[in-house]
């Protein structure tokens, strides 16, 4: 009698069902990075946003008054909204100011710190 050659009808369904475990696992992987690639663009462009307002505050000819500012700056075909709050520190001659910005759905994607001196221009 003949040896059967090939593979049975459950060891196929057994290799399927393997292959399909690991394609599904690459397909989350690949969802994941979408993700963060997505999440990683908005925050560049957010922080990319807080450097450009605080540097405006910080090489201006004048401190900026403390108290809280807002605006809204475009940048990547996206509307962001900013706001700038300028604090004395323990120092009278030095100010900080920290830079919030927010994506256009609302939620915080940037934010930075700086000083400066506060009695005269830089």
């Amino acid at each position: 009698m003949a040896k059967p050659r090939g593979f049975t009808l459950i060891e196929m369904m057994v290799a399927l069902a393997v292959f399909s475990l690991a394609a599904l696992a690459l397909i989350r992987l690949e969802g994941a990075t979408i993700r963060g690639a997505a999440t990683l663009d908005t925050t560049l462009l957010a922080q990319t946003v807080a450097r450009n307002v605080a540097i405006e505050a910080m090489t201006d000819a004048k401190p900026p008054t403390i108290g809280a500012a807002s605006g809204v700056e475009s940048n990547g075909g996206r509307a962001w909204s900013w706001t700038r709050s300028v604090q004395p520190t323990g120092d009278i001659r030095v100010l900080r100011i920290d830079v919030t910005v927010r994506d256009p759905a609302g939620r915080q994607a940037g934010r930075l710190t700086v000083v400066r001196d506060g009695t005269r221009a830089p």
